[in-house]
């Protein structure tokens, strides 16, 4: 017993090491990107239904930080904004359960408001996947093509 002391753990300041990892990734409006990053997942965790496979937590948030960072090194001339708009979006909308996305995506528009989050164009991955499905006789619904997309980003 005398082997097992306390110790003492507080929860880690989500913001700055979010505002610390935008900025090493080439951010320059990292401090009020970091704000709205940790306030879309506080609201997320608070306003989406509870399930299992959701992590808000620092996984996620380090994961989205990176995948910020690839897309901004891939499309340097993009607004900071959109860049880590879709960033957000990409990692976390494969996961959620189809009444949750409506809800992330407004939560996305509060905290962003007046960015228009411009689509990806795949023109020729879609063309190839509804191809793929027509050639094994089924059907191509958009939710499902969707989530094909989402599984290749």
């Amino acid at each position: 017993k005398a082997l097992f002391r306390p110790v003492a753990m507080m929860v880690p300041d989500y913001r700055l090491i979010a505002e610390i990892m935008l900025f090493a990734e080439g951010f320059g409006e990292a401090k009020g990107l970091s704000n709205k990053m940790t306030q879309l997942y506080r609201l997320s965790s608070e306003q989406l239904s509870k399930q299992d496979h959701y992590d808000f937590g620092m996984r996620a948030v380090k994961s989205v930080l990176v995948m910020a960072g690839q897309l901004k090194r891939a499309n340097p001339g993009l607004s900071e904004d959109i860049t880590l708009i879709r960033a957000l979006r990409d990692s976390n909308l494969p996961k959620f359960l189809y009444d949750d996305v409506p809800l992330f995506m407004a939560i996305i528009q509060d905290l962003f408001p007046g960015v228009e989050i411009p689509n990806v164009d795949y023109g020729r991955l879609q063309g190839a996947i509804e191809g793929a499905l027509e050639n094994d006789g089924l059907e191509a619904p958009t939710t499902f093509v969707s989530k094909i997309t989402q599984l290749y980003e």
